[in-house]
């Protein structure tokens, strides 16, 4: 693998870290500016609409930038907004600080994988972009606790400046490590939009909001099912998150080694496997071993199906996959909220902690219906034509004498 991809992975891992600890800061942020705990979560909240609106409008913008260019761009616009969060003298300027930090999240990861994809050969491509968001889950398991605990001891300022020189240090990276890959000729925003009109991106997008979807309707109310109902001190919910956080990053690479490999394979495995995992664990939650086993589980699931869903866009996107991809790291936020809100929804009506686990998993359930009609229609359309191309929307892509040859030989035959 490529030293580039650990320039991303320094990217991805502050920007992992700026977006999940603020979870852990509320109580000191609240306090600091006096509003309440709910008011403080609309940094929360912010910070993840942010992200849905970002990654399609700074990826626009950026259809005429190199992409190497574009990515340092990102990584300074991340710098200014918390560096913003930690001078803010009131509440609102820290809410513009984490919207403006917000708006590189999904066109770095996006643009990013784009990157990682064509800095190795087509059979690696999941892997690199698996490498590119490792630094995104290691964020879980050692970002995210250690933000917290500087921030609870030395102030909740102090982390958003280290944050802030992680991004100037993952800045520093992307500028002396990445290449300077040639921007596409004759790739215009309408041939990026026209990605949009081929069905498989479609549901890969929809299968990213429903599965992660599933993973954070447990996920986002840990903390008192873990207390409330598997009866674990409130000191041990870092922990477990820590352990949440493991998980992650196992599942990530595994994901990203089998979808190089059999791609469609994973997500069914992956998929059916976390809609199981999510169902059992209103039954697991009641015991601490079992519920910090199913965690575990649930972590390596979820993230075991990012890589193949962001390879799977941009296999279908190719020639203009850039809006695709960061429009898909969007929709996991957009998947985030939908399913914290349902979660949110069956504890108001009375069912229990445990309520939003069964949520999950009918997302997840869902997911796994799409990535099924996904994968029958690829096998309808590859019989159809007999040229094993999976049915691609070619006339989503711009014509291939505008695609640079570099390009044009990284995009692999669908998995």
């Amino acid at each position: 693998m490529p030293l580039a991809l650990l320039a991303l992975a320094v990217g991805a891992f502050g920007i992992g870290t700026t977006e999940f600890v603020i979870m852990g800061l509320l109580p000191e942020v609240a306090s600091d500016f006096g509003v309440s705990i709910p008011t403080a979560g609309f940094l929360v909240t912010g910070y993840a609409l942010g992200v849905v609106i970002g990654a399609p409008l700074m990826t626009a913008l950026g259809t005429k930038i190199p992409r190497k260019r574009m990515l340092m761009l990102l990584m300074g616009l991340f710098v200014i907004g918390n560096v913003l969060s930690a001078l803010a003298p009131t509440f609102g300027l820290m809410v513009t600080g984490r919207i403006i930090a917000s708006l590189a999240h999904g066109a770095f990861f996006g643009i990013g994988s784009v990157v990682a994809a064509e800095l190795v050969a087509p059979e690696k491509k999941a892997g690199a972009i698996a490498m590119m968001f490792t630094g995104l889950t290691v964020a879980n398991v050692v970002g995210v606790p250690l933000g917290t605990f500087v921030g609870q001891s030395m102030g909740w300022r102090t982390t958003f400046f280290i944050v802030a020189a992680l991004g100037v240090l993952g800045l520093a990276g992307i500028a002396k490590l990445v290449p300077d890959v040639p921007k596409p000729q004759g790739v215009r925003l309408r041939h990026e939009l026209a990605a949009f009109r081929n069905t498989q991106v479609l549901l890969a997008m929809a299968m990213t909001v429903l599965g992660f979807g599933g993973v954070f309707a447990a996920i986002t109310y840990i903390t008192p099912m873990m207390t409330d109902v598997a009866g674990f001190a409130d000191a041990s919910v870092t922990w477990l998150l820590v352990l949440f956080g493991l998980g992650m990053v196992g599942g990530n690479l595994l994901g990203g080694k089998f979808a190089d490999r059999r791609l469609m394979p994973m997500l069914y495995i992956a998929l059916g496997a976390l809609a199981l995992v999510l169902a059992l664990f209103t039954l697991t939650a009641h015991n601490k071993i079992a519920a910090a086993v199913t965690i575990v589980l649930i972590g390596a699931l979820g993230f075991a199906t990012v890589p193949p869903l962001q390879k799977r866009v941009l296999d279908h996107a190719a020639g203009a996959p850039t809006l695709a991809s960061a429009v898909n790291i969007g929709a996991f936020n957009l998947g985030n909220a939908l399913s914290a809100w349902l979660g949110g929804i069956v504890i108001a009506a009375g069912l229990g902690y445990t309520a939003p686990n069964w949520v999950g998993a009918a997302l997840a359930a869902s997911a796994l219906v799409l990535a099924l009609i996904s994968g029958a229609l690829e096998l309808r359309d590859q019989r159809r034509s007999g040229d094993g191309h999976g049915g691609r929307d070619h006339a989503a892509a711009p014509a291939p004498e505008a695609v640079p040859q570099a390009v044009r030989e990284s995009v692999p035959a669908a998995s």
